[in-house]
């Protein structure tokens, strides 16, 4: 027999081995290993469907919010600072223009620590986060991503008002019911969501 001959045979004797192994789905595999089966189970129309919904804040009143009120907290984030740095704007005092009432600034640690890892480049603006005047909040959970901090605190609890230029951050805010933003527009300060401020923009 020659040796193309040969090779064949040892080649379809191997095909005819592979053959015959068991089936992934086959019902003497223990049920760890066995694949799951390819039909999917239709869903019973009769069947009731149970969906969690969050529970709405009690805070909120219809659309306003009746925790917000002088003195105001607000959460600031690193871009804002930026901002009024370049906008040669001094904070607090803006604030107050702003709101007609007392501010308080409040700086989380992730906030700080972005900050922290910008470089000696944003010097001044770790030196006005570290300024006694704004309020320090500690950061419980992992990471150090502010923008997820700022969206879990707020959504937590609804007393805060939110300083921020960031326009991803301000598009996931403006899907949380009742928490104003104050951003940095045309050298002032800017809020919406509070119609009665004067720093809201005029329609």
């Amino acid at each position: 027999m020659g040796k193309n001959k040969r090779t064949r045979k040892f080649v379809i004797q191997r095909f005819a081995q592979m053959k015959r192994m068991i089936s992934l789905t086959d019902s003497r595999i223990k049920p760890e290993h066995r694949a799951p089966p390819r039909k999917v189970k239709k869903e019973n129309p009769t069947e009731i469907k149970i969906t969690e919904a969050p529970q709405q804040s009690s805070a909120l009143f219809f659309h306003y919010n009746t925790q917000l009120g002088p003195p105001y907290h607000i959460l600031v984030d690193t871009n804002f600072i930026n901002f009024s740095i370049k906008n040669k704007l001094d904070i607090i005092e803006n604030m107050m223009e702003c709101l007609y009432a007392k501010c308080i600034p409040y700086i989380t640690d992730c906030v700080l620590g972005e900050m922290e890892k910008l470089g000696q480049k944003y010097k001044i603006a770790l030196k006005i986060m570290k300024d006694p005047r704004f309020e320090r909040l500690n950061c419980m959970h992992k990471g150090t991503y502010a923008d997820d901090c700022i969206v879990n605190r707020v959504t937590q609890h609804k007393c805060y008002i939110v300083a921020t230029n960031d326009k991803d951050l301000k598009r996931r805010i403006r899907k949380i019911p009742g928490v104003p933003i104050m951003y940095v527009a045309h050298h002032r300060y800017t809020i919406e969501r509070m119609p009665d401020a004067y720093g809201a923009p005029r329609k």
